[in-house]
């Protein structure tokens, strides 16, 4: 039986012509990897991804969304702060697929509760392009700073003065301001338009 005659489930990351065992062995490699994930089997997923990570016929950072799913899953205390790493070292590798990493990686720290590392990393980004053309980073730049302008009054320290109970203008200009270039850059963008009325 030759090396073109097995049959395969998955494609594989690199489809050329299999001319020896070791691509053979990569691709049902690749194949166990795929139904692991279909299956929910995270751990020998996490162990063939390993495996195949290593191999140099598999570009793993164009695979980097699956990457993220492995990363944290099945028993880990602290799942997000490794995907935060992650998203970060590929946000510098990958540049081709930043806005996406970007977007990722915003969602990621907002479920952290890093909501000022989450807009430091937006206002790095957004003066520049293509950024700055992406409606969907204005809307999340929008929200966190809405977040951010809310008065500090959960504080358990006692109230000092009386601007603790006031939201910070400051920021709330931000967030009309970004919510106001989603909506221009997506007209049909109801996020931007319905938080707009509420900073109004």
């Amino acid at each position: 039986m030759s090396t073109d005659d097995h049959d395969f489930l998955f494609s594989p990351v690199n489809s050329k012509r299999l001319n020896s065992a070791r691509k053979v062995h990569i691709r049902r490699l690749y194949d166990v990897f795929q139904l692991c994930l279909h299956r929910n089997d995270i751990p020998r997923a996490q162990k063939a991804w390993s495996i195949l990570a290593r191999c140099r016929e598999v570009d793993w950072k164009t695979m980097w969304t699956t990457g993220v799913l492995l990363l944290g899953e099945h028993g880990s205390t602290e799942p997000n702060e490794r995907r935060i790493e992650f998203l970060s070292a590929m946000l510098r590798q990958h540049p081709d697929e930043r806005e996406t990493i970007l977007k990722e990686l915003i969602l990621r720290l907002i479920h952290s509760g890093m909501h000022r590392r989450a807009l430091d990393e937006l206002e790095l980004y957004l003066p520049s392009l293509p950024y700055q053309d992406n409606p969907v980073l204005h809307v999340y730049a929008g929200l966190i700073s809405m977040y951010l302008a809310q008065p500090q009054n959960h504080s358990p320290r006692p109230k000092t003065s009386s601007n603790e109970n006031h939201w910070n203008s400051g920021l709330l200009r931000d967030a009309q301001a970004h919510f106001e270039r989603a909506r221009a850059l997506d007209p049909s963008n109801t996020v931007a338009s319905a938080f707009l009325e509420q900073v109004w």
